[in-house]
């Protein structure tokens, strides 16, 4: 599915500066991402709001979306662009799929998250809650699901080495590892080379995978503490503040 182009006649919100669209040079995009998760886009055409409906693409999971910056849903080794960088926008209270990428992975969180990881040298499943304006990075093929612990919908900046959401590598979960496991080694559907060049065993991975599903079955979502509610809505002010409407 192809992303939308963006037309200047879409409806323009009105808390990005007024004087900002017309001062843009051509070609340059201005990003605004919101505490309450929306994505305002200003460029010289005008400004309009980024949403579901329109210019995003679903991200691993149906209520998930992204919207790429930089490479496509089709980048991957044999059609690189080098990394590939997207705006994602996570559910409510709403957890990925537990995963593994063949590249590695930074997310950058401008919400109330938390990131369930595989620590294989320990064997246990480790949970790093997220705080907005922290960046994580995840080592290639590293277990792990990122989730939104509060109530509104959560704006992510994800960056992939070498990936798009269309190639097999991009996320493979623990029912795509065992299937991969049941295959011949080095046959189709098998043991594959990723980015890295070394070969992967699907059925630990599946394994791990497996262990953070279990986690998140038993333990769900942390939710987001009293400190942390009333800080976003101080965050909310503030921005109400420095942007005027």
């Amino acid at each position: 599915m192809a992303e939308r182009s963006v037309r200047a006649k879409d409806p323009v919100p009105e808390d990005m500066p007024g004087g900002v669209p017309r001062d843009l040079p051509g070609g340059v995009e201005l990003y605004h991402l919101r505490p309450d998760g929306g994505i305002l886009l200003a460029d010289r055409e005008g400004r309009r709001e980024l949403g579901p409906e329109r210019e995003f693409l679903r991200f691993i999971d149906d209520g998930q979306f992204a919207h790429y910056l930089v490479g496509d849903a089709a980048t991957s080794p044999e059609r690189p662009s080098n990394a590939t960088v997207k705006l994602g926008v996570v559910g409510p209270r709403s957890a990925f799929t537990p995963h593994a990428h063949g590249g590695e992975h930074f997310v950058l969180s401008l919400g109330h998250a938390a990131c369930g990881l595989y620590d294989e040298a320990r064997a246990r499943v480790v949970d790093v809650p997220l705080a907005p304006g922290m960046l994580i990075r995840i080592p290639e093929m590293m277990p792990h699901s990122f989730a939104n612990r509060a109530d509104v919908p959560l704006t992510i900046l994800a960056a992939n080495t070498g990936y798009g959401i269309d190639h097999e590598d991009y996320a493979i979960t623990a029912a795509e590892a065992e299937r991969r496991a049941s295959a011949p080694v080095g046959g189709p559907g098998g043991h594959t080379a990723l980015a890295a060049g070394a070969l992967t065993d699907h059925r630990a991975l599946a394994a791990a995978l497996r262990d953070i599903e279990r986690a998140q079955r038993v333990h769900g979502i942390a939710a987001t503490t009293v400190r942390e509610r009333l800080a976003a809505r101080l965050r909310r002010m503030a921005t109400a503040l420095e942007v005027p409407r």
